[in-house]
């Protein structure tokens, strides 16, 4: 063990001394610039038979705003926030649609939120498309799109940034209870003066309305493609659903916004502002967690830091997510 003593520091001084005019004559070399950017970011595994590629849409920094969660003082989320050594007064949400090959089908699990705010981003958020296509996946040759709920960070990316569809040959597979709610006139008439729901209702008219409204409803319990399972989770949007991918006896549960980030893992009865239903959105949270936790199941969160993929465990009143370590293999 290196023992770091005044007579050792003394002497390393003046050894460094003695070579001044030696390095002095050592040639200079220019500092690196910096790169300012990072990798594309996609990452496999398998799922049994089942290839998958998390890719990411990017992340925002929300203010935490007194309003952002509904029904926790500011100060108490600040100081869960720094318990999990994360800066106060934001929180960054990670977006990580899924791409999910069979064997038979290229299937895309939500979209992200569209190469138009890409551009106003400036790439912040919006990556989707760009790293899709960096890890080697064309769009026009995924077979199906199946959407989990209708916010736009699921739905924008269906376009590209001047309103064409952005996977001109997919099918494009939709929540029947979310088409339903968000094209029911009378519910939009209630959604006036509420800026967050309001603007979603005007925000799938444009989306769907882009690719002329073409598109398939399916029920929650149904298989919406080889090896994929829906299953109902509703809460967070009257007809949110999520999936179930499975090959063989292995299987991963793709949750959409079952929960944000891990903060709302730890605190299942915390309302971010996005849960139209805060009391429907916890029960749907325990019981499903209660669920993974009971079953072992690996869970895909869409706003888990990216990849997005681990493990839940029971932890106190609340659950904790158990990242998958990083394989350089698949």
């Amino acid at each position: 063990m290196t023992q770091l003593t005044r007579r050792a520091v003394l002497a390393g001084a003046a050894a460094a001394t003695a070579l001044g005019p030696l390095a002095a004559r050592s040639p200079a070399r220019a500092a690196a610039p910096l790169a300012g950017k990072q990798a594309p970011g996609w990452y496999r595994y398998k799922v049994g038979s089942i290839e998958i590629t998390a890719v990411t849409d990017g992340a925002f920094a929300n203010p935490l705003t007194d309003t952002f969660i509904r029904n926790v003082k500011k100060d108490e989320v600040n100081k869960t926030l720094e318990a999990m050594h994360l800066e106060k007064d934001k929180v960054v949400v990670p977006y990580t649609p899924i791409v999910v090959n069979t064997g038979s089908k290229l299937v895309v699990i939500d979209t992200g939120l569209g190469a138009a705010r890409y551009e106003q981003s400036k790439g912040t958020v919006g990556q989707f498309h760009t790293n899709l296509a960096a890890a080697g996946i064309d769009a026009k040759a995924v077979d199906t799109v199946v959407i989990s709920h209708f916010h736009g960070d699921h739905i924008n990316g269906l376009l590209t940034a001047d309103d064409k569809p952005a996977f001109p040959n997919a099918e494009i597979m939709v929540p029947a209870g979310e088409w339903k709610f968000w094209n029911d006139d009378g519910e939009a008439s209630k959604a006036v003066g509420n800026a967050l729901v309001d603007g979603n209702f005007k925000n799938v008219k444009r989306v769907f309305g882009a690719l002329g409204n073409k598109v398939t409803q399916y029920v929650a319990g149904k298989e919406v493609a080889p090896g994929i399972t829906s299953l109902a989770t509703h809460g967070h949007t009257p007809g949110h659903v999520s999936h179930i991918v499975s090959s063989g006896n292995a299987k991963v549960m793709v949750q959409a916004d079952v929960t944000n980030v891990p903060l709302f893992v730890q605190n299942p009865g915390w309302f971010i502002q996005f849960d139209m239903d805060g009391a429907a959105a916890e029960a749907t949270r325990r019981k499903f967690y209660d669920m993974l936790v009971a079953e072992k199941m690996l869970v895909q969160g869409f706003h888990y830091p990216f990849p997005s993929v681990g493990y839940v465990e029971k932890a106190g009143s609340g659950y904790r997510v158990m990242p998958v370590p990083w394989n350089p293999t698949i």
